[in-house]
């Protein structure tokens, strides 16, 4: 079975291509917000393994205006990306829907007057959304692109409460079903490699996946952070992560993608980061463009492909 693109895989990119024409590029927008589980009304501290500096781009920072982060981050990606005609703002440093809707309403609004922007795509947490938050994205919608892009991250509680989440898996499926049920398109982010979790348990993340109303999926490997409390945690309980390896990992991505239905889009396998923020990386420094290249290399070699054992 081959995708968009003549992929193995379904992707993001091709999706968008697919549908719009053309490729649409996130600019990562940083309007200011806090998450409960670091300002009090959950949990303090953050998630564990949290420090948004090591995957913020130098143009997005919350003392710039939306417009100017979107008019600096459009013309980095230019840049990058010539082929970007149209551009989605993404509000993604901590949890961008915990705020009063008119507070959200102002914000969206801004990044939405702009000439280049179709649409905008919203990180939060599946406890930072109500009823009227979703009924005003549900009319932004009708004409403009928008995607609500879940952390979930687990989906056992006891990581969940681990890492300080501050939510349950309950909450989060709770919110996927309620989000739809508005026809808002959503994405999901799992990480690999969480304490206390082994390759089996990470597996059936295949199968809850599948019955979720979801468009599209993010992964990323577990990444120990410098100076989060999650480094303090592998520190003292070395034995309570599963590191992979990269070619390892690799495989073990395509056993997912062989469980996954046909129509979930890959947004994202693995992640990067600064080497300056990882001390322990047994990877190396190996940019998302070499990754992918991996993948689809394996899936060559294994001849295999998305959803090849769904339903199975």
């Amino acid at each position: 079975m081959r995708f968009a693109g003549n992929r193995r895989f379904n992707t993001y990119v091709g999706y968008h291509k697919e549908k719009y024409g053309s490729r649409l590029q996130k600019i990562v927008i940083d309007a200011g917000f806090s998450c409960p589980n670091r300002d009090g009304t959950v949990a303090v501290g953050g998630c564990t393994y949290c420090n948004n500096e090591a995957f913020h781009p130098s143009y997005s920072t919350p003392d710039k205006s939306i417009t100017l982060q979107l008019n600096e981050g459009i013309e980095f990606h230019r840049r990058r990306y010539r082929t970007a005609e149209k551009y989605l703002a993404y509000f993604q440093p901590f949890s961008n829907t915990n705020a009063p809707l008119e507070k959200l309403k102002l914000l969206y609004g801004e990044a939405l007057e702009h000439p280049l922007v179709s649409g905008i795509v919203l990180g939060t947490r599946p406890d930072c959304i109500d009823d009227a938050k979703l009924e005003y994205l549900a009319e932004v919608a009708k004409e403009r692109i928008v995607v609500v892009e879940y952390g979930i991250e687990s989906i056992y509680d006891t990581t969940l409460e681990r890492i300080n989440r501050g939510h349950n898996y309950n909450q989060a499926v709770e919110a996927i079903f309620k989000t739809a049920s508005y026809g808002i398109d959503q994405g999901a982010h799992f990480i690999l490699g969480l304490p206390g979790e082994t390759p089996k348990q990470m597996l059936a993340v295949a199968g809850e996946i599948n019955r979720l109303p979801l468009q599209s999926v993010k992964f990323h490997q577990l990444q120990i952070v410098t100076g989060t409390a999650m480094e303090k945690d592998f520190q003292e309980n070395p034995g309570d992560f599963y590191q992979f390896g990269l070619e390892q990992y690799i495989d073990f991505f395509i056993d997912i993608l062989e469980l996954l239905r046909p129509d979930v889009y890959i947004e994202r396998f693995a992640g990067e980061m600064p080497p300056r923020f990882v001390k322990n990386n047994p990877w190396g420094f190996i940019r998302n463009v070499e990754l992918i290249r991996m993948l689809e290399k394996r899936l060559e070699e294994r001849d295999t492909f998305q959803s090849r054992l769904y339903g199975q």
